[in-house]
């Protein structure tokens, strides 16, 4: 595949992009950026939302996983589906019921000032390092695939990336991210579904299904070694909890839900969102067993996060699947990356600045487009700072389940908002909040080097429970 095949494949994308942030932001103004005037159609928000999980870490991870785990992460999103039921039963209802703009303000009316700061700071930076480093790894392959060529240094691609993201979401904001997140989405599950077909026809496979049952690379469950990573119940558990505070905890992921017209539309939209997610992350799981296959029989060096864009765009599988493959790292990227500089400016208007308390509609309108610019800065100095200064690319991976340590505070702090009725000392929260991930990191670190206990993804579920503790010794008399 030629570099200029890569760059028109680019710039007709974002040209459809910009087409519909055009008609979509149409007399918008800040209800409209916030929460779409309450008007979007619950199953455009539910098949949009498959996109914004299934990141470009995903679209390039989840099938390279297969080759060292298995199948085993699909244990992970078997608990997704509990964790979802929790966010349409008993979340949604909750944010409805307080016609919430910003999530966050729930901490507000339970806790005070400061708990609502803290869980609104913690959310900034979660999603400031997530969103960064999701487009850090896109970023890299587009350098390494076509900007290279042309000799663009990398701040230049990191720079036209973000501006191009904010050109069709600065004006309609989550009413326009909506509709492209739907045509984004339907560009990956497409890229997916080409790349099966073409692999399962190089190697004569008639029956995916089959095939797949019979690779000794299907197995799913784990229950043989409780201290191991990949235990059932430990991924299973940590999968209804990473759902919870990763979706339901999340602005990103509930700006969108708050937009359906009303508490019944958007729980119609988390139960088929549920169902889709499960299939379309099979699918993934099953072209990790094709890809890992694939290589071995054709003597493709290629494994794990390498495994899909080399055999994708190096391999012999033709100049659809190569141009197919982009697209759909593009769309899952993006489609990560403009609602997370959306949720950003959102959080931050509302929550830290306050924005909505201001009597005069112009001027909150002009302090939410300068805040939509100065995160578009904040992504990009945060993407050079992991490609300048944090080079080894293990330390890099580490930085990733630094979700674990920033959401585990939200999911205790809710969790004790909604299941207990004791008031705290709002002043202490922050402190709690801090001093929580701190204590989880040492007891996961005595834990491994001295019991072989490995807590995995559950590391969330313990940081919630400490600051659950905490929260419980720091209450009101």
């Amino acid at each position: 595949m030629q570099p200029l095949h890569i760059l028109l494949l680019i710039v007709a994308y974002f040209t459809v992009l910009i087409f519909i942030s055009y008609i979509t932001g149409k007399s918008a103004n800040n209800k409209t950026f916030f929460k779409a005037n309450n008007s979007s159609p619950w199953y455009l928000v539910a098949f949009g939302m498959i996109g914004a999980s299934l990141s470009g870490v995903t679209f390039i991870s989840v099938p390279g996983w297969v080759e060292g785990q298995n199948m085993s992460y699909f244990q992970m999103v078997l608990g997704y589906v509990v964790g979802y039921a929790v966010i349409g039963l008993v979340l949604l209802p909750l944010y409805y019921k307080l016609n919430l703009t910003s999530i966050y303000t729930y901490l507000d009316d339970r806790f005070g000032k400061y708990s609502y700061k803290t869980g609104a700071s913690f959310f900034l930076l979660s999603r400031t390092i997530g969103a960064a480093f999701r487009l850090f790894l896109v970023a890299n392959v587009l350098q390494l695939l076509l900007f290279d060529d042309y000799g663009i240094p990398f701040w230049a691609t990191v720079s036209i990336t973000i501006l191009l993201i904010w050109l069709y979401t600065f004006k309609g904001g989550i009413k326009t991210i909506v509709w492209t997140d739907t045509l984004q989405t339907l560009f990956m599950l497409i890229a997916v579904g080409v790349c099966i077909y073409t692999i399962s026809d190089e190697m004569e496979i008639t029956n995916l299904f089959g095939y797949v049952a019979d690779s000794e690379l299907s197995k799913i469950f784990f229950f043989n070694d409780v201290n191991a990573g990949n235990y059932f119940w430990k991924r299973f558990l940590a999968g209804a909890f990473v759902a919870i505070v990763m979706t339901g905890l999340d602005q990103d992921m509930m700006q969108k839900n708050l937009t359906c017209r009303n508490l019944k539309d958007a729980q119609k939209n988390m139960f088929w969102f549920t169902i889709v997610l499960v299939i379309v992350n099979f699918f993934f799981l099953a072209l990790g067993v094709l890809l890992t296959d694939y290589a071995q029989k054709n003597g493709i060096d290629a494994h794990k996060d390498q495994l899909f864009p080399i055999i994708a765009t190096k391999g012999n599988l033709g100049l659809a699947t190569a141009i197919f493959f982009l697209l759909g790292l593009i769309a899952a990227a993006y489609s990560s990356a403009d609602s997370a500089l959306t949720s950003l400016t959102t959080s931050f208007s509302i929550d830290i600045l306050e924005i909505d308390k201001k009597k005069n509609e112009v001027d909150q309108e002009k302090t939410r487009k300068k805040i939509h610019i100065i995160f578009s800065f904040v992504l990009i100095a945060t993407i050079l700072i992991f490609k300048y200064f944090i080079a080894d690319e293990s330390v890099i991976a580490k930085i990733f389940t630094f979700a674990n340590y920033t959401y585990g505070p939200l999911l205790g702090l809710y969790t004790f908002g909604l299941f207990t009725k004791i008031k705290v000392k709002d002043k202490m929260v922050p402190l709690i909040c801090l001093a929580s991930p701190i204590i989880t990191y040492f007891v996961n670190y005595l834990a491994l080097a001295y019991a072989g206990f490995d807590f995995g993804f559950s590391l969330l579920i313990l940081n919630g429970f400490i600051t659950f503790i905490g929260l419980s010794i720091f209450r009101q008399k």
